[in-house]
């Protein structure tokens, strides 16, 4: 004789909470898994071999380390990890001081200090496209307010220089355009840590006599340093793979001069076709961030433990 069935909604019911939550989480988790780690597993095995995505069909030869002995034997490819390294270092470093001073003043929460934050926010709302188009024509010598502004405070003539067709002032450009357009997400995140300091911290060192200085260097900076150093580690994580807007405004140019790692990377790939070098290039490149992010989160934890 047959068994009768037992319902479903008993079965759910005789499960732990521990692994009705693991039943609800485990697809999302597989897809998310499935998603990253095999464009990974797949970079990596190509990275090996001479595969050529416009030539899928052709013999597949494997080359052992040979695309990664090229890459870290070749100049030019340490040129571009040189202008990379240029462009990160810049980029955060005035992100984080003028980030971090613009939050330092508003949680002063002067007048209309809403209307200000929200002004502020305005770039960091816009799609990097719209911003490379904005500022190349910010740039242009004859007809854009850059160089006007620039004439109006040096005194040199608008139509003397080019932002973005002059090797010594084209690194800059593209750190002002990053700069102008980040700098709101560094300061969200410092402000975040200025609203999380107790008032009451201040308070006992307005008794203590301690002056605005005093109270800045000992407690404002100190406990607002781990949410600086996050910000710096979500930006430099950013800036050291940016590509669309450095494919924007120079396109690496002029000459090789804004030419970053990923615009390196994307002419390997889909200009010359040569898609186990660039695999292996993305994975040298994947290997420092991760390199560089763990010991930097290593630090931030020792921070965060004083």
């Amino acid at each position: 004789m047959r068994a009768p069935s037992v319902p479903i909604v008993h079965q759910v019911r005789g499960l732990s909470d521990r692994t009705i939550a693991w039943l609800f989480i485990a697809p999302t988790m597989i897809l998310l898994l499935a998603i990253n780690l095999f464009p990974l597993i797949w970079t990596i095995q190509l990275s090996f071999t001479n595969y050529r995505a416009n030539r899928p069909f052709a013999p597949l030869r494997n080359v052992g380390i040979e695309h990664y002995q090229t890459i870290l034997s070749d100049p030019e490819i340490w040129q571009r990890m040189q202008a990379t390294a240029h462009f990160v270092f810049w980029t955060i470093l005035l992100q984080t001081v003028i980030g971090f001073a613009l939050a330092y003043l508003i949680d002063r929460k002067f007048r209309g200090h809403g209307f200000w934050t929200t002004l502020i926010l305005i770039p960091m709302m816009l799609s990097p496209a719209v911003v490379g188009n904005f500022w190349t024509f910010l740039y242009q010598p004859q007809i854009g307010l850059f160089n006007y502004v620039v004439s109006f405070f040096s005194g040199l003539a608008p139509s003397s220089f080019q932002m973005l067709g002059d090797v010594t002032l084209s690194p800059w450009a593209i750190i002002i355009v990053d700069t102008w357009m980040w700098t709101p997400y560094v300061m969200l995140i410092c402000l975040a840590g200025l609203r999380s300091i107790p008032d009451y911290i201040y308070e006992a060192a307005e008794v203590d006599r301690a002056s605005n200085w005093r109270q800045f260097i000992s407690i404002t900076l100190p406990m607002c340093l781990p949410f600086i150093m996050l910000a710096v580690l979500f930006r430099g994580i950013e800036n050291f793979k940016m590509f669309d807007m450095v494919n924007l405004l120079t396109s690496g140019g002029p000459g090789s001069t804004t030419e970053l790692a990923s615009i390196t990377l994307k002419r390997a790939a889909f200009e010359a076709w040569r898609t186990g070098y660039s695999s292996a290039f993305a994975i040298i490149l994947f290997v420092t961030v991760f390199g560089l992010a763990n010991i930097y989160v290593k630090a931030l934890n020792k921070v965060k433990a004083r």
